[in-house]
């Protein structure tokens, strides 16, 4: 082989090295390695995702930075996510529970939380079809019950504390739980008699009356939960404070824009969203140490 061929072999080897080196090196926030913003859907999938779209298309007008929104079908999946190592996501908007397992598994540090019309906290319930024959929390035993996911806050931890108040074992005294991957797909199985009972955040019912003409009356509400911290927006400990910064700041004011306010409603019906550090789960936290829940022994559920 001539000598000019092994220098063209050569040089292309380096150049290879050169171009890999630069891939591996691709700065977080770029085409090449995109923010990944890890969620779980609350209503319909296509909605939400197009919602996180709109909001990332808007945070890369404001900051530069390539955001890439991803649903997974429950929270243990972004939680999973966020403990790899290196992590899969960069960022999750986690709901309370599913928060406080990342955060004691030192893979989320809580930015933002979310208000809905006003408040940074909301409720959960659990409903039943109007013609049941259930009552009470009591009348639950031996029926099956619905629930959005096995994280789920206000689908599925504070029900079951709730339902244990009773003396009904979710465990144990139900016929059969059901996961049905979102808070509307619950209501809508308790609607058609797929579930005799279920439990979804307050007022689900009311966004799902165009499918649903009579569901505020064919669908009842039992028991309406205690205050629970609302979702925002979390980073992976890792992402670094000038990644952090601009993004916060510009979420911090996205709400004061009709595009803004119309893609974080679509994505998970926000209207504001507030700054916050981890103490604000500490209160939540003190209804599970009293309840003697340990959020990571449930993870595996």
């Amino acid at each position: 082989m001539k000598k000019t061929a092994y220098i063209v072999i050569a040089l292309m080897v380096i150049a290879s090295f050169a171009l890999a080196g630069c891939q591996q090196e691709a700065a977080l926030g770029t085409e090449e390695n995109p923010i990944i913003w890890a969620l779980v859907p609350s209503g319909e999938t296509d909605t939400v995702l197009a919602g996180f779209q709109e909001v990332a298309d808007i945070l890369y007008n404001e900051t530069g930075l390539v955001i890439e929104p991803f649903v997974a079908t429950e929270y243990a999946g972004v939680i999973e996510a966020l403990s790899a190592d290196p992590p899969k996501a960069h960022m999750a908007s986690l709901a309370t529970f599913a928060y406080l397992v990342a955060s004691a598994r030192d893979a989320a540090d809580v930015a933002l939380v979310s208000e809905r019309y006003g408040s940074a906290s909301y409720n959960g319930q659990i409903i039943t079809r109007a013609d049941s024959g259930i009552n009470s929390v009591e009348d639950l035993a031996g029926k099956t019950f619905c629930r959005p996911d096995p994280l789920s806050t206000s689908g599925w931890i504070i029900p079951m504390i709730t339902m244990r108040s009773y003396g009904v074992d979710p465990d144990t005294d139900l016929a059969e739980v059901v996961d049905a991957g979102s808070h509307d797909a619950v209501a809508a199985g308790v609607y058609d008699g797929s579930c005799d009972a279920g439990s979804t955040f307050v007022d689900v019912r009311s966004s799902m009356e165009e499918d649903y003409p009579d569901i505020m009356d064919a669908v009842k509400v039992l028991e309406v939960s205690v205050d629970i911290p609302n979702d925002g927006v979390q980073f992976h400990p890792s992402v670094p404070a000038e990644i952090r910064e601009p993004i916060v700041n510009a979420l911090l004011t996205i709400d004061q824009t009709e595009e803004g306010l119309a893609a974080i409603n679509q994505a998970y019906e926000w209207t504001k969203l507030v700054a916050k550090d981890d103490s604000f789960y500490d209160p939540f936290r003190q209804v599970l140490d009293a309840a003697g829940i340990d959020p990571e022994s449930l993870l595996g559920e």
